[in-house]
């Protein structure tokens, strides 16, 4: 071919690949390209979408070409034949408003770790369906006695934050210095103040009046449960986990660390 064959004064734009048009439909997960803010469809006019995300604030947006992203695609939305009515949607087993039904999102680089497998499944339990809209994993730790070379292995950075729950948060203790060792504009590490997540659930909700005292020394886990007239601490743990439904559940401390945790991995690294 020769050399000038293409028209170099023809206009780039001519060879790029044309973005999507999208109708909007209501529930439907639409992200802003300009600040990553994701949320469900609510309302949509023929200028503008108004977008609710996971706890429960809205935003209206313009629907300018190529400016939102729908499955990681950038596209350019459009209006459906008739206007998007206002949609109520359901609640997740953490307070926050639901989404349709759809597969998880792309997992994000940043993690989510958790002590041990009780503290995944609780928090799988409560917030598995936010999670997956959001994008992130949580991976256990068993253990925080090298949380610094678990952090150091991953590298975290602005697009890759980790986020660690620990047990028995308290000043002074063993989990709060490994925290001010790890700590970082990329890491936060929060928690509760129970020795074990098992105490993070409310009394009531398994059926007692409080979480017995173990003496220090003593098997947390097998001692509450002898306490408890449990012959074997899995019994007492199928029990808990049995009971656990929603956010309600728990103990704020927790519901809070949570919380905080998902705010932090999911934040924009603008």
């Amino acid at each position: 071919m020769s050399r000038y064959d293409r028209d170099v004064l023809a206009d780039p734009g001519q060879h790029r690949r044309p973005i999507p048009r999208v109708e909007v439909a209501p529930g439907m997960i639409i992200e802003v390209a300009a600040d990553g803010f994701t949320g469900a469809a609510v309302r949509c006019t023929g200028d503008a979408v108004t977008l609710r995300d996971r706890r429960g604030r809205e935003r209206r947006f313009g629907l300018h070409p190529g400016a939102f992203l729908v499955d990681d695609v950038r596209v350019t939305l459009i209006p459906p034949p008739r206007p998007v009515a206002p949609v109520v949607p359901a609640v997740t087993n953490s307070g926050s408003l639901a989404v349709p039904r759809e597969p998880a999102k792309v997992a994000r680089a940043g993690r989510i770790l958790v002590e041990g497998i009780h503290d995944a499944a609780l928090v799988e339990q409560v917030w598995g369906d936010d999670l997956r809209v959001e994008g992130v994993v949580v991976e256990v730790l068993h253990g925080i006695d090298d949380l610094r070379g678990v952090i150091d292995a991953f590298g975290p950075s602005a697009d890759r934050r980790v986020g660690v729950l620990v047990d028995h948060l308290v000043p002074g203790s063993k989990e709060a210095r490994v925290a001010a060792e790890v700590e970082g504009p990329d890491v936060l590490v929060t928690g509760h103040p129970f020795v074990d997540v098992w105490a993070a659930v409310r009394p009531e909700v398994v059926g007692i009046a409080a979480w017995p005292d173990v003496p220090r020394g003593e098997d947390w886990k097998t001692g509450t449960a002898q306490r408890l007239g449990f012959s074997d601490p899995r019994e007492l743990w199928r029990h808990i986990a049995r009971s656990v439904t929603t956010w309600r559940d728990l103990d704020r401390e927790l519901i809070r660390a949570v919380e905080r945790l998902i705010d932090h991995v999911t934040a924009s690294a603008a």
